[in-house]
């Protein structure tokens, strides 16, 4: 009897051992449903482009549809909590920008932590630009500040994401770096700010290079600097605001989280699928067309940076004076 039991047990923690053992590779299949991927700001920016870029390859990549959603408006929380009540399973996920994280370094108070979530992976990173609209008479920064200077608080800036995004830390940061008197009018997303760009009713307006960088180039409004340490590929002939003496500095950046929770091996085979579909060689060139790099970081990588990130971004905020709106 003794050695029947014995034999029951044996074979019930070898069974065990064998699921625990096929638990990862089941856990990372997740081509049984579709994979919906939120996005917290309006369709047709440089988030929701980038989102959709990605979205389409895990597509192929997975044998599952993943769905791109747009949640915009609050400061970002109405796609936070949508992940946050999410089951950690892999199939809820939010394809955040600077913007996001931003939100938290401009109100304190700010009821969703990014740095909770599970970071999956940075997707891509590059400069923000500085457009104008056509008519308004000014192609460099000179010109630009040189007519703020003139007409104090006349000059309109559109920030798609609200006050709550990269786009919105730029303005002011250009602002309290510049000392110019501007008027800043946020939009819900960088869709909305680029049509009233395009119409005249809003003079000047930062963005994401893949939303900013086609128009450009089509001559539909008039690039006047890149955030970045240097010019960029896409628009050589655009100087870096640097280049005109202030000391000014900021990027744009995409990446992937996951609600917390999520297991391991789900996070791994997400991130393994977000850096497939950023060095997939189409992908690469759009993004490049579009002033942008790929990344795929791994997913402790991405937590890091996103702590360092925030961390930047307070101190923008505390240094400019900037208040929340």
């Amino acid at each position: 009897m003794m050695c029947f039991v014995r034999g029951i047990r044996t074979a019930g923690l070898l069974l065990a051992g064998a699921l625990a053992a096929l638990t990862p590779a089941a856990a990372q299949d997740l081509s049984s449903r579709p994979i919906r991927m939120i996005v917290g700001l309006a369709a047709g920016g440089g988030t929701d482009i980038s989102a959709r870029l990605v979205a389409q390859k895990m597509t192929e990549s997975l044998k599952t549809t993943v769905l791109v959603e747009n949640k915009p408006g609050g400061n970002f929380v109405i796609a936070g909590k949508e992940l946050q009540s999410a089951p950690p399973d892999g199939h809820t996920l939010y394809f955040i920008s600077s913007s996001s994280l931003i939100a938290q370094a401009l109100h304190p108070d700010h009821p969703i932590d990014l740095l909770k979530f599970a970071a999956v992976s940075e997707a891509a990173t590059g400069p923000l630009i500085l457009v104008v609209r056509n008519n308004l008479g000014v192609k460099t920064i000179g010109e630009l500040l040189d007519m703020a200077r003139k007409n104090p608080g006349k000059l309109k800036f559109g920030t798609g994401g609200g006050t709550a995004s990269s786009l919105y830390l730029a303005t002011e940061l250009f602002k309290s770096t510049t000392g110019i008197n501007i008027t800043i009018v946020p939009y819900r997303g960088s869709g909305p700010a680029l049509n009233d760009l395009l119409g005249g009713h809003i003079d000047a307006m930062f963005d994401a290079m893949p939303m900013m960088a086609p128009q450009a180039k089509e001559g539909k409004v008039t690039a006047v600097g890149v955030t970045g340490v240097k010019r960029s590929s896409t628009l050589p002939n655009v100087a870096a605001i640097q280049e005109s003496g202030l000391k000014y500095e900021i990027t744009g950046w995409y990446g992937l989280l996951a609600p917390t929770g999520t297991p391991p091996a789900i996070v791994q085979k997400l991130r393994d699928e977000v850096a497939k579909a950023v060095s997939a060689p189409d992908v690469v060139e759009k993004l490049a067309s579009q002033g942008m790099e790929p990344r795929g970081t791994q997913p402790a990588d991405f937590g890091k940076y996103m702590q360092a990130e925030l961390a930047a971004y307070q101190k923008i905020v505390k240094d400019a004076g900037i208040k929340p709106q």
